[in-house]
């Protein structure tokens, strides 16, 4: 479906390097033209749909690249699962009121029960393919994170490559006794506080994964690496501690450390080139929830580039702005959660700043009382989400009053 032309008046426009007063024009499903200090009417003849934005900010369509929000609303809580075609339309208007018009959907390859199984993760993106292609309020795309100790998974990700499934590929190793569980019985504590495990069930656990570390065969690993290169397949990292698992990852061809556990990891992958992407949690919280590197001392830094919403959606856009109060140039801010993630992942001839030619996937945030409201999102000209309770509430009082 072609949509019809329209024209967002009156905003505040993030670029990519700066930020101007004006409008934006639209025109079946692309961005036509940006213009400066609301002059669009000079150059605009053809009727349009007006959408007036009364000074709001306008920034790109909010890009994630890593988010576990799929495996959360399919499995809330350790023994409760609900049915995908239920998960998928629920989170997925949950996205569009977060301003997340682009989502790749982290789902976890392991030989762990529950929404993290074979089995379940197959049916997760057979179903995200299929809903994509019926009808989807945003851009779907698929982010496997691959347990490097699930041994038989290697050929299951083969197949996938094949298949064209998976969109982003990361590898991740959570064996105890380093990355995020360098701390002595921080794997014992994550498994029986998210997965409901016994201390024994805990332990068992630690010992089969070191059993199955020394099994892996880092040669078929790298292999698979290399095919997923060759198919234009970006690879990340995972909660990387220390500089020999950066240069894993360049020998490799990857190009993104998510998550890196101290500031000296970070500061080693940005010098190699490599992209570093933190939690927008950890940025809005001030802290890890694993007790490791703060994300805004490596945003300050300079040190990472990229923001995820990990684990909470809603916190992307107040995480941008916490950033810009910081002395981040707005620009700058919206681009860790906009434009470098499309180049990261090569996407950003489409995706990722407004700029002509662009499908026109954007945001309207208002500012109210120090906080960003999402009022208005949409996906290749078309609007699927808009919130006016505070225009509305405002017309009742007005209405009192007479």
């Amino acid at each position: 479906m072609i949509s019809a032309s329209k024209l967002i008046r009156n905003s505040h426009i993030v670029l990519p390097d700066e930020v101007i007063k004006g409008d934006v024009h639209i025109e079946d499903g692309r961005i036509k033209g940006i213009y400066k200090d609301c002059n669009s009417a000079m150059s605009i003849e053809r009727p349009l749909e007006v959408i007036e934005a009364d000074g709001m900010y306008l920034m790109p369509g909010v890009i994630d690249i890593h988010s576990d929000a799929m495996e959360k609303e399919i499995q809330p809580r350790p023994n409760a699962m609900f049915p995908l075609y239920m998960s998928f339309r629920e989170l997925e208007k949950k996205l569009a009121g977060c301003g997340i018009t682009t989502m790749y959907h982290s789902l976890s390859l392991s030989s762990e029960w529950g929404v993290r199984g074979r089995s379940t993760v197959l049916e997760i993106i057979e179903g995200i393919r299929n809903y994509q292609k019926i009808r989807a309020m945003i851009d779907h795309r698929i982010h496997l994170r691959y347990e490097v100790t699930f041994l038989e998974g290697l050929e299951l990700i083969d197949e996938m490559l094949d298949k064209e499934l998976i969109d982003f590929l990361s590898f991740m190793d959570h064996t105890p006794g380093q990355g995020q569980f360098a701390k002595n019985g921080a794997y014992h504590e994550f498994m029986m506080k998210s997965y409901g495990f016994t201390a024994d069930m805990a332990e068992a656990s630690v010992e089969k994964l070191l059993n199955l570390k020394e099994k892996i065969d880092w040669n078929r690993l790298a292999a698979l690496a290399n095919k997923a290169n060759r198919l234009g397949i970006k690879l990340a990292s995972h909660d990387d501690d220390c500089m020999g698992k950066i240069d894993a990852l360049v020998c490799y061809k990857g190009n993104v450390s998510e998550f890196p556990i101290n500031i000296e990891t970070a500061r080693y992958a940005k010098d190699k080139g490599i992209h570093v992407c933190v939690g927008a949690p950890n940025i809005v919280r001030g802290s890890s929830h694993s007790k490791n590197m703060r994300a805004m001392d490596a945003v300050m830094e300079g040190a990472a580039d990229i923001i995820c919403s990990d684990y909470l959606p809603s916190s992307m856009i107040p995480a941008v702005f916490i950033v810009h109060e910081e002395g981040v140039g707005l620009h700058k801010a919206v681009n860790m959660v906009t434009l470098n993630p499309a180049k990261a992942l090569g996407i950003d001839s489409e995706l990722g700043s407004i700029e002509a030619g662009k499908k026109a996937n954007l945001v309207l945030v208002e500012m109210h009382n120090g906080y960003p409201l999402v009022r208005r999102t949409i996906v290749e000209g078309e609007t699927v989400y808009q919130n006016n309770f505070h225009i509305i509430k405002c017309l009742e009082e007005e209405k009192l009053c007479l």
